[in-house]
């Protein structure tokens, strides 16, 4: 039998499973029920398992039926901050809690790999099975790593699978090399003084120093970068003020750069705080600028890339297995995973439906059983390469 339709005999537990944990979501290193039920889980199994490895982290060890090559399985648990606003029956049960990510669905489908190939055991090697926590920007996958991921439980090479909304079904999409993009988070003070709104003559007004800034920074990208190389610049929150007749005291921008190039990174942040520093002088006010190396640009191994698309093309065809997937701007913390260990990240096809970060968001559990058949033949094909 094969891996899928071995799977598909026990598709409705699975799918139970993501529903619940779709209606209790945890965000990052808050993950204390998820992990516990995953715990309990693999070790229902006979598995061993690994607590609190990072914080929240669950790490089980599945030995196969004789010695070879040790294999990383990685999916990760935390929702997000939104307030979700579907009606499903096993919509989130936490207020501005919500799995709008599919991080229900990865940890699902891995737990659904680890079922099958701790009953079948049809592998030489050893499985490691990496739940992380914390990825989605408060860095889950680099506390794993401080707390020795890999020394604790090394792998030759580890794979990663994220959900795609709006398809094609069922397909895996994948591309050596670049993936998904590095990103840095960043916060700006400017602290002015504050003044009756009708004398602005005796305040140093930050709302107009703040405002001259954010149109000065979309510059970085238009004048300061190569135009052949792709870099992002958002600014996405800015906060100033309470009343109608107050100039503040101060004002705050934050915001996110993406790119794949390791020197556009380095001369964006230069660029923000040369600019910062030069609206500081000319308004007489004082700027303080902090910015967060947050995630790592995501790189595929040659030899791992190639692996994971023949073996998607065994299970599923050729014509659902997509090998010049585009790179994108979104970011993934299992990029410092990859950093360790030759590694292959893909992307699995679901049906239409509101796309990801959205609180309107559902995740597919028709594809449940492809992502963790997928995931258990990558033990079976490369513990034994």
């Amino acid at each position: 039998m094969s891996p899928i339709d071995r799977i598909k005999t026990y598709a409705d537990e699975l799918t139970a499973l993501r529903r619940d944990l779709h209606a209790h979501p945890e965000l990052g290193f808050e993950e204390v029920r998820t992990s516990g039920i995953v715990a309990d889980l693999l070790e229902g199994y006979g598995i061993e398992v690994h607590r609190g490895i990072g914080g929240t982290g669950v790490v089980g060890v599945l030995k196969g039926r004789g010695s070879g090559r040790r294999i990383g399985l990685r999916a990760d648990m935390d929702a997000l901050p939104i307030e979700e606003e579907t009606n499903l029956p096993y919509r989130s049960t936490y207020p501005g809690k919500m799995h709008a990510c599919g991080h229900d669905g990865h940890t699902t489908m891995l737990v659904g790999a680890a079922r099958y190939l701790a009953e079948t055991r049809d592998f030489d090697g050893t499985a490691i099975f990496v739940f992380q926590p914390a990825e989605e920007g408060r860095g889950g996958a680099r506390a794993m790593l401080a707390d020795g991921l890999f020394e604790k439980f090394p792998c030759d090479e580890i794979y990663g699978l994220h959900n795609q909304p709006n398809g094609p079904h069922g397909a895996i999409g994948l591309r050596p090399g670049p993936i998904m993009a590095a990103a840095d988070f960043f916060d700006i003070r400017v602290q002015g003084r504050g003044i009756h709104a009708a004398q602005p003559h005796k305040g140093i007004d930050p709302i107009v120093i703040i405002t001259g800034l954010a149109q000065a920074m979309q510059s970085i990208v238009s004048r300061n970068a190569d135009p052949l190389k792709s870099i992002v610049l958002s600014i996405t929150r800015l906060n100033a003020g309470s009343a109608y007749n107050v100039v503040p005291e101060s004002a705050d921008m934050a915001g996110t750069i993406r790119t794949f190039d390791r020197d556009l990174r380095a001369l964006a942040s230069r660029r923000i705080r040369e600019l910062a520093a030069g609206f500081a002088a000319a308004y007489g006010a004082e700027i303080t600028v902090e910015i967060q190396d947050v995630f790592s640009v995501l790189e595929n191994a040659p030899e791992q890339t190639r692996a994971a698309a023949e073996i998607a093309a065994e299970l599923f065809g050729d014509a659902q297995v997509n090998t010049s997937a585009p790179p994108r701007m979104g970011s993934e913390d299992f990029a410092d995973m990859a950093l360790k260990v030759p590694a292959a990240y893909a992307w699995l096809g679901s049906n239409p439906g509101p796309g990801l970060h959205n609180a309107s968001y559902n995740f597919d559990d028709t594809i449940i059983p492809i992502g963790s058949a997928y995931l258990a033949r990558l033990v079976e094909r490369r513990a034994t390469a």
